[in-house]
């Protein structure tokens, strides 16, 4: 007897492997890294990046929160603590020295996390966009699970691979399914142009997204990563206006190997306008070294894509490791 598919069949999924949607560039077969590695190997494409980078010392999380605030604090990469009165949310947890399948090989940290997890508050809720080693951190979730045990959302197939490895109460969601959660409110996972891979038979057999979250007082975007796609502006108009978008700026070199993947700087600002963000914080730059480009690239590109564009930096933020910015509904 055949077996049945274990996802539904759509335009970005064939019932085994995901994909991206007809018209959309898909990530470059692993046959292209040689070529990659001899640009790195022999005509020095690889910037040079610090072994270490002090971050600030830890920040001063409040305590409280008045009705109607969202605290943002920046503590790498692509890991955010999102906190509202008596909510708090962290976005791709990645707390490890490398991320790698390995503690001994692998991109290494070139700056620490802004704070560890023992110093995290209580956590209620945790987003996990996809399942490359950058945001899906498995020794920080079992940390998290055991300590907090918060509802931890991801995107299709990674489910039951948590549930095998010890982290529980987990939700998976397909693009555009709504997960609702009495403090949160609505919880929407929300398309991106990007793949999944852990080891190089498992590429594409779980999905990649972003997340919109609705809450009383907030709209508040979460990239995850992706390529950039006429898809953000359908998010901004499903699911926007946002509040805040936090939006990868960083890992974009070289361009023929991750334009269809990756957000360049110039394109983050681009999905800034698409998302209808009231402001954005910038992230997925300055920790790991996964490419090509020097560490203070993408804020030197970003600096000059907000001011072709005309954008202020506050409305475009790079906002500091270790730093927390409060945000109040217009």
């Amino acid at each position: 007897m055949a077996r049945l598919p274990p996802f539904p069949v759509s335009d970005h999924c064939d019932g085994w492997r995901f994909f991206n949607p007809a018209g959309q560039p898909q990530a470059k077969p692993f046959s292209a890294l040689p070529k990659w590695l001899f640009q790195q190997l022999f005509l020095g494409s690889k910037s040079r990046w610090p072994k270490y980078v002090a971050t600030p010392l830890t920040p001063p999380l409040p305590a409280t929160l008045p009705a109607g605030e969202l605290a943002t604090t920046f503590i790498g990469h692509a890991t955010f603590l999102l906190q509202l009165p008596g909510l708090n949310i962290l976005t791709d947890p990645v707390f490890s020295k490398r991320a790698s399948p390995w503690q001994w090989a692998g991109p290494r940290r070139a700056r620490p996390p802004a704070l560890s997890l023992a110093q995290l508050p209580p956590i209620d809720l945790v987003l996990v966009s996809h399942n490359h080693y950058d945001h899906l951190d498995l020794p920080s979730l079992h940390w998290l699970a055991r300590e907090h045990r918060p509802l931890i959302i991801t995107t299709l197939g990674n489910k039951a691979w948590l549930e095998k490895r010890g982290v529980n109460n987990v939700v998976e969601l397909d693009w555009w399914q709504s997960h609702r959660a009495l403090a949160v409110g609505e919880i929407v996972c929300t398309p991106a142009q990007h793949f999944s891979a852990r080891v190089p038979w498992d590429r594409c057999k779980t999905l990649w997204g972003g997340f919109a979250l609705k809450t009383k007082t907030h709209r508040i975007y979460f990239c995850g990563d992706s390529g950039y796609s006429n898809t953000f502006a359908e998010i901004g108009t499903r699911l926007g206006p946002f509040d805040l978008a936090l939006l990868p700026i960083g890992a974009y070199e070289p361009r023929w190997f991750l334009e269809s993947v990756h957000l360049n700087p110039e394109e983050a600002v681009r999905v800034h306008r698409a998302v209808q963000a009231r402001q954005s914080f910038a992230m997925h730059f300055g920790t790991f070294q996964l490419t090509d480009e020097a560490i203070d690239a993408p804020a030197a590109a970003l600096a000059r894509a907000r001011l072709n564009d005309g954008m202020s930096d506050q409305e475009f933020t790079l906002l500091e490791f270790g730093k927390t910015r409060w945000l109040t509904p217009v």
